[in-house]
């Protein structure tokens, strides 16, 4: 089956976000561009790296002379949930981050999970690899309002246990480090 590659340059909206109940969220990233939408299911730690490098690259960028701003600003921000109808076009496996210095732009791109996820070539400009791919280009703002989003987003699940770091289920756990006490 011949490679999906979905494009967006400058979208309208590129967000992640969830559904699903705290400790069962599912979590998506979302682009937008007029009628034309793709989600992709990943994994939290996974929106949770990509905004932490996607603010490690603008930081590198700007400390090199690029003009990029310390914060996203006000109207670059998005809250609203994501749009429906919401289907999924596939799970992410493998992700990348460039940044692109002939038009000053950040490239995100998430690839399909591939059947077999031992991938010796995980390149942009990788034509023997089959997976689908969603290839986002943001300004560096929209970069910042992104990474920012995506934080709260994974910060706005199942408080930690203060004294084992798990995530607290809202009936509490069984805490390692109060010998298998409730907490």
């Amino acid at each position: 089956m011949a490679r999906l590659v979905y494009n967006f340059d400058q979208p309208d909206r590129f967000v992640a976000g969830t559904v699903g109940q705290p400790g069962s969220r599912a979590f998506y990233l979302q682009a937008r561009d007029g009628d034309r939408i793709v989600s992709v299911i990943l994994e939290k730690v996974q929106v949770t790296l990509l905004a932490e490098r996607l603010t490690l690259l603008l930081a590198e960028v700007r400390e090199r002379g690029a003009d990029v701003p310390e914060e996203p600003a006000p109207a670059d921000i998005d809250a609203a949930p994501l749009d429906e109808p919401l289907n999924e076009t596939f799970r992410v496996g493998t992700m990348a981050l460039v940044w692109d210095g002939d038009d000053e732009t950040i490239v995100v791109e998430a690839r399909a999970a591939s059947e077999d996820e031992e991938e010796a070539d995980e390149s942009l400009d990788s034509d023997d690899d089959e997976s689908d791919v969603v290839r986002v280009h943001l300004s560096p703002a929209k970069a910042l309002a992104f990474a920012q989003r995506a934080l709260e987003v994974v910060a706005a699940g199942r408080p930690p246990c203060p004294f084992c770091g798990q995530p607290l289920n809202p009936e509490g756990h069984i805490c390692a480090r109060r010998n298998g006490f409730m907490h």
